[in-house]
């Protein structure tokens, strides 16, 4: 699958996060998901905690239009963001630097 995907109410993205980094970091990953560096720890749902606020703030939309959707305690996520589909595929693939199968 693509690193997103268009649905009717916004895109869903899968990221790669990666706990304990130096510093909060979102972008490109590979053609399968974005990757995230979190200064948290994956313990008590901290990672996932800071991940909502980096994944809103990369796509320009508030903190309530990204929700976990699958990988609660894995590395690789399921993220659903809201919003105007059109607008955030385009974010997407500024994030991405061009063309992407998403």
């Amino acid at each position: 699958m693509p690193a997103w995907r268009r649905i009717a109410d916004g895109i869903e993205i899968a990221v790669r996060v990666t706990p304990r980094a130096s510093r909060d970091a979102f972008a490109a990953g590979t053609d399968e998901h974005f990757a995230a560096r979190l200064a948290a720890p994956p313990v008590e749902g901290a990672a996932n905690a800071a991940l909502v606020p980096l994944v809103a703030g990369a796509f320009g939309v508030p903190k309530r239009a990204v929700s976990l959707i699958a990988g609660d305690t894995a590395r690789l996520k399921r993220l659903r963001v809201t919003g105007d589909p059109t607008a955030l595929e385009e974010r997407a693939q500024r994030l991405y630097g061009g063309a992407h199968d998403g």
